[in-house]
């Protein structure tokens, strides 16, 4: 019995794209998109996660599926709440002795009204206290980063709304860009882009599909085609047109540009001592996007500094806020604090 009070505490990373929940002792136990489906009239949720996501641009007129979470804040509070609680439910099967402690990642950009609101939200869905933690401090940790020593990390986390680039040392974030561009942006750009050259229209997950079989940030050797389908805008039919890799980068540049901009801007306001740490270990990738291929070469090839992959960038930000959990008191001067009034 006392076991299933300490594994009570979880930490969330409440993303844009996806929600991972990591439960204290056990891992990350829960992986799904960030996306509910509501029934129109009465609001009540259908599903969520994976079944809601399938949802997506596919939905009669009773049923709404959306992704609460925009640009890494959120966008619609009650299906945040909803969504978040559910997901709890999920991982602690006995509920009603469930009020964690919970550890949720926030973009290091959000105002003090965002923030404010996953807070609320977290205690809404149940919890006992809710602590805040920045998103590229997590994924530093997550990625196995030293980020109590004095020298200089440097952190990519390419969300599915926000990219975050941060230099750590000592504990905390030294500086640090949010920005709103990132794997949404660049499924939008495809999308964009396909009505512009071929006049065709394709859905947001085809997209993401494009984007995941097609998409790189910087020429490869082996260059796939592949069909794509979608509706003419022309004739209003069914149509499938061939796409190379090329023209999915050119398609993606805009937002791909801005990502490496952001990087390089961040640099540019690194003192000097730590700048040249980060010269010798490198930049670490994590996030959805680090498996945009040729992105980690692009950087490289924009900043001249070596650019290294996190071993497991989807699940880095949840396993860092996890870490954050096991170890309490530790990490508590990573967290954001703030008493509950």
């Amino acid at each position: 019995m006392a076991n299933s009070f300490l594994g009570r505490d979880m930490a969330v990373d409440l993303g844009t794209a996806n929600t991972l929940v990591y439960a204290r002792g056990k891992g990350v136990l829960l992986d799904e998109p960030s996306v509910v489906a509501l029934s129109s009239g009465t609001g009540e949720i259908l599903a969520v996660g994976h079944e809601a996501k399938r949802m997506i641009g596919r939905t009669p007129e009773g049923i709404t599926a959306i992704r609460p979470l925009k640009d890494g804040v959120i966008a619609d509070f009650e299906a945040t709440e909803q969504m978040l609680r559910w997901f709890i439910r999920q991982v602690h099967r006995r509920s009603w002795l469930a009020k964690p402690r919970l550890v949720v990642c926030v973009p290091s950009g959000i105002t003090a009204v965002e923030q404010r609101a996953v807070k609320e939200a977290g205690y809404m869905a149940g919890a006992r206290r809710v602590f805040i933690i920045e998103e590229p401090m997590a994924a530093a940790i997550g990625a196995g980063l030293p980020v109590h020593e004095a020298t200089g990390n440097m952190v990519v986390d390419v969300g599915g709304g926000t990219t975050e680039v941060a230099v750590i040392s000592l504990g905390g974030i030294v500086t640090s860009l949010s920005i709103r561009t990132a794997g949404d942006d660049l499924d939008a750009a495809i999308v964009s882009w396909m009505k512009k050259e071929y006049s065709l229209l394709l859905g947001e997950r085809t997209a993401e599909e494009v984007k995941t079989t097609l998409g790189s940030a910087f020429p490869l050797p082996d260059e796939p085609e592949a069909e794509v389908r979608g509706r003419d805008m022309v004739s209003g039919l069914p149509r499938t047109v061939s796409v190379s890799t090329a023209e999915v980068r050119q398609a993606m540049e805009e937002p791909v540009s801005a990502i490496v901009d952001a990087v390089r801007s961040t640099l540019d306001q690194t003192p000097p001592e730590l700048a040249g740490d980060i010269m010798d270990r490198g930049i670490v990738l994590t996030g959805g996007g680090a498996l945009l291929r040729g992105l980690d070469e692009r950087i490289r090839h924009e900043t001249g500094m070596p650019v290294h992959v996190a071993e497991d960038p989807l699940t880095s930000v949840a396993l860092g806020a996890g870490k954050c959990v096991e170890e309490f008191e530790a990490l508590q001067q990573v967290l954001v604090s703030d008493v509950r009034r």
